[in-house]
């Protein structure tokens, strides 16, 4: 996020504010992963490959068994995902679409032709829930799961409690739009965390964050 709280700006182009160094460190968390989620929003907006980059990464990955990129999930409350989306189109592995019971199958007929029909869409609760979600992705082996965003998506996460650990990028940019997005969005206040690790990389600082004990 920029130093004044933005995850992005307001405009219809991605703002990025991660540098090199930084992009490769997500890089290699989205290698550990079982699983990268992303929130609808984001899919629309950002339009995400949501895959690992480094040949060696995915190489080594396949070397031990395991697709060359983790699973990709995406949560959907009004299901109003583009099939041609990126999330959909590039590359391999698994795709998981999880919507409320109620719009199950009709998110299922909007996902029905292309290469989005490989998507597995999911009814995880009517409202959508969260914990449903996760109950379903343990099932499937998913043990380490990245959450990327976007804000709602994220503070939905920290208020309910769900999240292991938060690796919070500040980057020396002021964005200075009071319609920038940022982390809200989500009913109740999540719990204090604790700070394991300040660390520079380049212009950036990484804050990494764990939940305070009990």
């Amino acid at each position: 996020m920029s130093v004044d709280g933005c995850i992005d700006d307001a405009t219809g182009t991605r703002l990025i504010l991660s540098n090199e160094a930084d992009l490769d460190r997500v890089d290699g968390v989205r290698a550990g992963s079982d699983a990268i989620l992303a929130g609808a929003g984001t899919v629309r907006r950002d339009n995400p490959a949501l895959q690992v980059r480094s040949p060696a990464r995915r190489a080594a990955r396949t070397a031990a068994g395991r697709p060359a990129t983790p699973a990709r999930v995406t949560i959907t409350g009004r299901g109003d995902l583009d099939p041609a989306a990126r999330f959909f189109t590039a590359g391999e592995g698994a795709r998981l679409v999880y919507a409320p019971a109620a719009r199950r199958d009709r998110v299922a007929a909007r996902l029905a032709a292309g290469p989005a029909a490989a998507a597995e869409v999911i009814a995880a609760g009517d409202p959508l829930s969260l914990d449903a979600v996760l109950a379903d992705l343990a099932a499937r082996g998913v043990r380490r799961l990245l959450v990327e965003g976007g804000g709602t998506v994220l503070a939905q996460f920290l208020a309910q409690g769900l999240a292991d650990e938060l690796h919070l990028v500040i980057a020396p940019v002021f964005v200075g739009d009071r319609d920038a997005p940022r982390i809200a969005g989500a009913a109740g206040p999540g719990g204090r965390l604790h700070l394991a690790e300040a660390r520079p990389i380049g212009d950036v600082v990484l804050l990494r964050y764990l939940p305070s004990a009990p």
